[in-house]
């Protein structure tokens, strides 16, 4: 796999860890060392990798690879184990020439390196303080016999070294003050200075401040990265260096592969710190985690010039950037101008030539032909459509060589890039020739904007126009009004065609529609012909006054024709509230003689109407099978495992069949909120849609969509699958190049595969390199299309047009997402509605315009009884 992908950061890990398990020491070093080339090694690598070296080390020559071993590790991170392991081991010479001192500047170097840490500081400085107690244990003479002076003198100096070390501590806030202090006293023989209490009490104060932060980091999950920025923030207010490169080091040791961390500590180091070996070491670290961002590499070769590196170790790390797999081509357009800004830097213009400037150019050169190879190979476009670096290298040959001839040899090829056509870019080069050139080409390109510009061709018109009033001739004037009148008459022209062309197609459009509507209308008239005639309906009871545009106090459950004398309700009134909106109908009747329903109706079941309070405790599920049998037994099956299930409620169409959606209600919110993890779980081969229970009239802005719209640089967006690609065999090819974390095949509603799947690894880097490896793949024999995540802005609806309301049209938000549902028809009959306005509207929502309409307003209708309403549809 390595030698296939050598950047697998997990293959790496596990060829090390069977290589230690099989004790093969000379290739496990070997696979160490190649890792820690490519990689910063994390504690735990490292200190298994110390550990073994040291358990092989016995001979002086060994013991020197050690150390160097624990000066490349402490270079990784700032890690208080590390530094701990480095100086115990460190007292294992102390019997060489010069180890005591040795060890001391070990112990020194880990207390400015880790000895501030508030948590972990204080092991560091205890075993100092032992070490140099045992020290002084061997300079204590042999009882009964007298010092001699040297021996004094050796024993008052280990005692203040000692004493320094306690004061030096008790001035730092460390967790465990207090033990620290109490020790001292009991230690010194003398009182403890006013100015150490001083410093103490002071260090105490600070450690109180520290505390809420070291909590919080305490009881966090890993990666922490809010709790750090927010100790990083007071750190800051603080302005205390030293703490402040502490917590930024604390933070990246756990958060290694965020960019945006290592880009603001950088950003720090630069414009404070400004300390040459711990600014580049800062930045190497940085783009060795994370080498896809080219942000951090251009700073790292910002930084390199501001420290005046060589120029051949800042041109090797460019090319180490250029080969680190930016994941868009625009990164490699930004890499290349800053090498280029730094290359121009480097030049002397005042000379006429010099190795510096030839060195420039051919960059240039290379930068505009690499862009057009390579990165246009693999993303199917340059990066720069504008063509930035050769309108650059333009303004450097122009303004600094003198060389228009060049200048105008690149905007000459920047026009045939497609370019020609915007006024900003001949405008951009008339700018150039005005400031370097000459007026005859300022004239000439003019011309040529006017011919081409398809944007903005008045502005490029008026610039000619204003050229010629203030330098031209009046044959250059004639010349330049009657070409600009020619163009914009031109323009004009060609705008009117397209408006026209606009106008016939929305017409097209208004009468395709009108047609729609029509065909509509009379499908439901031919449908409406073949119903029972009005005169063969049952006769209406002429007492019975509540009957009419009445709301029940209860649901009455369905009643079939000869199961008594009550009246039938339309078994589409859906009275439950979800997705979109629906809320219970008025229940109108109908007539009892109309043809028996199939006999698959579910007879003498009551219709609950959604309670909204229990809104937080439901969720609406969708998109199922219409053939389910018996949802009610399949679905609690399924939710049973979120939490007690206390009802579950399908949606039945009037023929007795499932319609596909329910409500399940929980008895505690937590179920309903761990029941949306089962939303696009396959059942009966659809995905199930769930998700929570809202009254879209309440929230119209509602929208149920799990997936993130932006992008996602640890995600992959991969078209072309087969269709019988399955999850299994597309994570086979995918976890070759990292830890695959989720794989989301793309379905239909009804569950079949669209080709497209998104596939989640772990980090950035593991992304970039699939994308490298993948794209252009065969599977299957289909060439699958792999690409960073970054989907396209989701349409938003188009907004209904102002001129088509009337007074007649209800508003459509009042009916919910889907409309005017069949269960908020009208059912006042339409010789009524011809009465009572000159516009009816008919069953279906269609307006039909009545034949006859009258300027002056129709008469109030005659109020009229239910018995009257009756006797009226009888004589008809």
């Amino acid at each position: 796999k390595l030698s296939i992908n050598v950047f697998d950061y997990n293959c790496h890990l596990d060829l090390i860890k069977l290589l230690r398990q099989e004790g093969e020491l000379v290739k496990l070093r070997r696979a160490r060392q190649k890792m820690s080339e490519l990689f910063p090694l994390t504690e735990e690598i490292w200190l298994d990798w110390l550990k073994d070296e040291i358990k092989m080390a016995s001979e002086s020559s060994e013991r020197e690879k050690v150390y160097e071993l624990f000066e490349r590790a402490v270079k990784d991170y700032i890690c208080p184990e590390i530094w701990l392991e480095y100086a115990q081991y460190s007292i294992g010479g102390i019997g060489q020439e010069g180890g005591i001192e040795k060890v001391r500047s070990i112990f020194e170097r880990a207390l400015t390196a880790v000895g501030l840490h508030v948590t972990k500081g204080t092991a560091l400085w205890e075993a100092y303080r032992e070490f140099e107690n045992a020290i002084l244990e061997t300079a204590q003479p042999a009882p009964g016999s007298v010092p001699s002076p040297e021996q004094q003198q050796m024993l008052c100096s280990q005692l203040e070294k000692i004493h320094t070390l306690f004061r030096r501590q008790l001035g730092i806030p460390l967790l465990d003050m207090e033990a620290s202090y109490a020790e001292y006293e009991e230690w010194s023989e003398d009182p403890i200075p006013e100015t150490v209490i001083k410093n103490y009490k002071k260090a105490l104060q600070q450690l109180e401040k520290c505390k809420p932060y070291e909590e919080a980091l305490l009881g966090a999950e890993t990666p922490k990265l809010a709790e750090y920025q927010a100790y990083i923030d007071f750190e800051m207010k603080a302005g205390d260096p030293a703490r402040i490169q502490l917590i930024y080091e604390r933070a990246l040791a756990e958060n290694c592969l965020v960019p945006d961390l290592w880009a603001r500590y950088n950003q720090y180091l630069d414009r404070q710190l400004k300390v040459k070996e711990l600014v580049l070491s800062a930045h190497d670290r940085a783009v060795r985690n994370c080498p896809w961002t080219v942000g951090l590499w251009i700073r790292y070769l910002l930084a390199m010039e501001r420290h005046r590196v060589d120029h051949g170790v800042i041109s090797e790390m460019f090319e180490k950037a250029l080969n680190a797999g930016f994941i868009q081509a625009t990164d490699y357009v930004e890499i290349w101008q800053a090498y280029l800004d730094y290359l121009r830097r480097r030049v002397d213009f005042t000379q006429d030539s010099s190795k510096e400037l030839e060195e420039l150019r051919s960059a240039f050169a290379r930068a505009v032909e690499y862009l057009k190879q390579e990165v246009e190979e693999r993303f199917s476009e340059s990066g720069d459509p504008s063509c930035t670096i050769m309108q650059n290298w333009a303004r450097v040959e122009a303004r600094l060589c003198n060389n228009m001839q060049k200048a105008r040899e690149l905007w000459d090829n920047i026009m045939t890039k497609g370019n020609a056509k915007y006024a900003n870019m001949w405008l951009e080069y008339y700018n150039l020739e005005r400031a370097h050139g000459d007026t005859q080409h300022c004239r000439k390109a003019l011309h040529r904007a006017v011919q081409c510009t398809s944007d903005y061709p008045e502005h490029v018109c008026e610039v000619l126009l204003t050229l010629e009033r203030t330098e031209g001739t009046l044959e250059d004037w004639d010349v330049a009004v009657q070409k600009t009148e020619n163009r914009l008459a031109r323009v004009n022209e060609q705008r009117a065609k397209a408006a026209e062309k606009e106008a016939a197609l929305a017409k097209q459009e208004e009468e395709k529609a009108e047609q729609r509507k029509q065909a509509r209308a009379e499908k439901k008239a031919s449908k409406k012909a073949k119903k029972p005639r009005i005169g063969d309906k049952r006769k209406a009871d002429d007492d019975d006054e509540g009957e009419w545009g009445q709301e029940e106090e209860e649901q009455p459950s369905k009643r079939h024709k000869g199961e008594g004398d009550g009246v039938l309700l339309d078994e589409d009134m859906e009275v439950e509230t979800g997705l979109f909106g629906r809320s219970g109908p008025e229940k109108l009747d109908r007539p009892a003689n109309q043809k028996e329903k199939a006999s698959t109706s579910r007879k003498d079941i009551p219709k609950v109407l959604h309670d909204s309070s229990k809104d937080n405790v439901t969720v609406f599920v969708s998109n199922l099978s219409y053939n389910m049998a018996d949802p009610e037994v399949k679905l609690k099956e399924l939710f049973e495992g979120c939490g007690e299930v206390a009802e579950i409620r399908p949606v039945f169409s009037n023929k007795g069949t499932f319609r596909g959606y329910c409500y399940v209600e929980f008895k505690e919110e937590k179920s309903a909120a761990q029941a949306l993890g089962l939303d696009r779980k396959v059942v009966e081969g659809r995905p199930m849609f769930v998700s929570p229970c809202v009254d879209k009239n309440k929230n119209p802005d509602f929208k149920v969509f799990r997936y993130s719209t932006t992008l996602e640089k640890h995600k992959l967006f991969i078209s072309g699958l087969p269709f019988s690609c399955t999850k299994e065999e597309l994570e086979d090819v995918c976890k070759a190049h990292g830890n695959v974390k989720d794989i989301r095949l793309v379905t239909t509603r009804a569950g079949k595969p669209k080709g497209l799947a998104y596939v989640e690894y772990e980090n950035e880097a593991q992304a970039s390199q699939a994308v490298l490896k993948m794209d252009g793949l065969t599977v299957k024999e289909h060439v699958i299309k792999v690409a960073i995540s970054n989907p396209p802005l989701r349409k938003l609806p188009d907004k209904p047009e102002a001129g088509r309301a009337s007074q007649f049209a209800v508003p459509r938000q009042i009916y919910g997402a889907r409309g005017k549902g069949r269960t908020q028809l009208s059912m006042m009959p339409r010789a009524l509605q011809r009465q009572s306005n000159p516009v009816a509207k008919a069953e279906n929502g269609m307006v039909q315009n009545s034949p006859a309409t009258s300027s002056e307003p129709p008469e109030e209708p005659k109020k009229m009884s239910n018995a009257d309403f009756a006797k009226m549809l009888l004589k008809k």
